[in-house]
């Protein structure tokens, strides 16, 4: 049986039409995927995220278990800040991508993917030689994702907290409507907005205060299908599709969250001989230049050879045309390069292009 959010019954309420995701059922649309992806990139949206899983690491010893299970540099982050990174099996590939939220000197909560909480608390506590406090505080939280160019305005009417002051991947603790939350500049939409990680049993008050403050602003409550759509336009990276145990984060374009001169970690050897030998796949972004909606698993030709195939894609709501993500060869994988997604048995051109599809203005 599938387990349910906390917001479960006010999913119900609002009309959602609900589906069984990652082993929770989750509302995949409320007025529709198209107007809530447009809400959110003009206005704002609001996302139930309590499937996701939070994992607590505490105690004198709790930055040594993290810099030895993360590939990031996690001494860097400071109090209040957020931190996007990886974890890697011994062999680089990845076992999950994370957010780390340092929230005390000698505590950090740690945002895990739905599906993925139960393995990557057995990966983590496993791998604890330094013998920091670890907990599953899943069950403890739930979060609320507001999202979008009018998100702070909203948030902002419901909390005494001073939001302008709060920067990308940074976040502040105080109260939000009345109940005390975790407040994250971080998002999964490419636009503006704000995490909250609030008690469980208080969400449908947060929710409800959310919903009411944005009413005159045009939020909607957002489902799946359109966080899918949006976290796909600003190129967002979804485990299980473009991320897993068989990519490394060199493949799948993440170079940037490498530190490897810092003391070992689970997967340094392996990545530092891919880095040596050179990756033998690359994640690219596909820009269909015909009408066609590559899906995942379509595969990818280039002059008469399939080589790789679509890990996300859909029709882009904000561009109007096809956009994918997938793995080729990196000699297919320069920007401009013409390749052809095959869709129904048709091969449709299309052309590597830059990440994101999608970047909001400044």
């Amino acid at each position: 049986m599938s387990k349910r959010t906390p917001l479960y019954d006010t999913h119900r309420a609002l009309g959602a039409r609900l589906i069984e995701f990652g082993g929770w059922d989750m509302p995949v649309q409320y007025s529709g995927i198209l107007a809530e992806h447009h809400a959110v990139r003009t206005k704002a949206g609001l996302f139930d995220l309590s499937h996701m899983g939070e994992i607590e690491v505490s105690g004198p010893r709790a930055l040594e278990a993290l810099q030895e299970l993360v590939v990031t540099d996690v001494a860097r982050v400071q109090l209040g800040q957020a931190q996007y990174s990886v974890m890697c099996y011994p062999d680089g590939g990845i076992v999950d991508d994370i957010i780390i939220y340092r929230v005390a000197q000698e505590n950090y909560l740690i945002c895990v993917n739905a599906s993925n909480t139960a393995k990557d608390f057995e990966w983590m506590t496993q791998h604890n030689h330094a013998q920091a406090t670890m907990i599953d505080r899943s069950d403890e939280y739930a979060l609320i994702a507001v999202q979008g160019p009018t998100a702070s305005a909203i948030v902002q009417q419901l909390t005494p907290l001073n939001l302008s002051q709060v920067r990308r991947y940074w976040f502040a603790t105080g109260e939000v409507a009345g109940v005390s939350a975790l407040v994250a500049r971080t998002g999964y939409t490419g636009e503006d907005g704000f995490e909250l990680f609030v008690a469980a049993d208080r969400a449908a008050n947060v929710w409800n205060a959310c919903l009411d403050a944005g009413q005159k602003d045009g939020l909607l409550p957002i489902g799946l299908g359109a966080r899918d759509t949006l976290r796909l336009e600003a190129a967002y990276l979804l485990y299980g599709n473009d991320i897993d145990a068989r990519t490394t984060p060199l493949e799948a374009g993440l170079q940037r969250l490498m530190k490897f001169d810092k003391a070992s970690f689970l997967g340094r050897e392996a990545l530092l001989q891919q880095q040596t030998a050179g990756i033998k796949k690359q994640l690219v972004g596909l820009r269909m230049d015909e009408t066609g909606i590559p899906r995942h698993g379509y595969p990818f030709w280039h002059d008469e050879q399939s080589v790789g195939a679509v890990t996300s894609g859909t029709q882009s709501p904000t561009l109007g045309v096809g956009i994918a993500l997938g793995y080729v060869p990196p000699v297919c994988a320069a920007l401009g390069t013409p390749l052809a997604v095959e869709i129904r048995g048709r091969r449709v051109p299309a052309h590597v292009v830059e990440r994101p599809f999608y970047r909001k203005e400044k």
